[in-house]
């Protein structure tokens, strides 16, 4: 992919990052379209000079959206958010897609990557969820050969998973269950979402295709809390939360500037959030997923307490 020219939305995200790493690292030269590009140009290092280049964009606004990926071979659309503020879920998964689509079709890109999410369903309660289903739609629609990624939770150095709940359990004597902790999920690691990428941009066997993206094992919201207490060496209370208390409290949550929980988000607890029978997936990209025991050492150790060590955890 030398000299190929990628314009990636959303870049300078978590998953961004590792994708422009792994885009880099094959050869392609990198477009960043982002609403703030200076908050990019960190990632100017992983990239030889003049590889990685940035661009001032608002996904919600088709004429910067044009302009941002004019002259582009291929396209990847990141753009997702986990709350609304000042932009809105439909704003960014469901109207930015279609803005990406309609642009990468009518410039005549090679190849379209759009990253979206397992659980995306237009009859789903939560709003999160019905718009990606929308986005998906609208990519289809506007741009049918390309290539959809659907991950369960993504993990990694950078994540808002396992980190936030290692730090949650440095100061809180107990870890929320919500739903009591049955909700299933089956973790992707980070690395292996944008070798997924880098792979779909290059095969054309990957063309019009979904993936669903998940590691080599199902887990319980229970178990990965479980996880990160032994990770870091703490014994916490696992505190079951009824949805509907959990619901209560996202309420008011939700007001905070960067909120631990809102009620959309409660809302998609009570689904699954595991890879379906019979669906394409990393294995059908040649790709081995990472388990979570191999990664999460390597950054949770952060929040390990004092004189402990994975896999020798004692109470506090």
């Amino acid at each position: 992919m030398q000299n190929k020219l990628v314009t990636i939305f959303g870049g300078t995200g978590f998953l961004g990052r590792h994708a422009v790493r792994a885009l880099a690292k094959a050869g392609w030269r990198i477009k960043v379209a982002s609403r703030h590009p200076a908050s990019g140009f960190f990632l100017r290092p992983l990239g030889t000079v003049g590889q990685i280049d940035f661009v001032k964009c608002d996904i919600a606004d088709r004429e910067q959206v044009a302009a941002a990926l004019a002259g582009s071979d291929a396209v990847v659309n990141l753009c997702g958010i986990l709350f609304q503020r000042g932009q809105s879920f439909d704003d960014v998964q469901a109207q930015g897609a279609g803005n990406v689509a309609e642009a990468a079709a009518a410039a005549g890109v090679r190849a379209l990557v759009h990253v979206s999410a397992i659980g995306a369903d237009k009859d789903s309660e939560a709003v999160y969820a019905q718009t990606k289903a929308d986005g998906e739609r609208r990519m289809r629609e506007a741009f049918p050969a390309a290539t959809i990624l659907r991950p369960s939770i993504v993990f990694g150095p950078e994540d808002d998973f396992f980190n936030r709940f290692a730090a949650m359990a440095r100061i809180s004597p107990f870890l929320p269950l919500v739903g009591g902790g049955k909700t299933r999920f089956q973790p992707v690691f980070v690395g292996d979402v944008a070798a997924a990428i880098v792979t779909a941009l290059s095969s054309e066997a990957a063309r019009a295709k979904t993936y669903e993206l998940g590691g080599p094992t199902v887990y319980s919201f229970k178990q990965l809390l479980q996880l990160v207490l032994t990770e870091t060496g703490r014994k916490r209370l696992l505190l079951p939360l009824p949805f509907g208390i959990a619901a209560f409290q996202a309420f008011f949550l939700q007001l905070l500037p960067n909120p631990p929980l809102t009620p959309d988000q409660v809302k998609l607890l009570k689904s699954d959030n595991v890879v379906a029978d019979g669906a394409n997936t990393l294995a059908d990209l040649g790709i081995t997923p990472n388990s979570v025991e191999a990664e999460i050492p390597a950054y949770l150790w952060r929040y390990r307490a004092k004189g402990q060590y994975a896999g020798l955890a004692k109470a506090d």
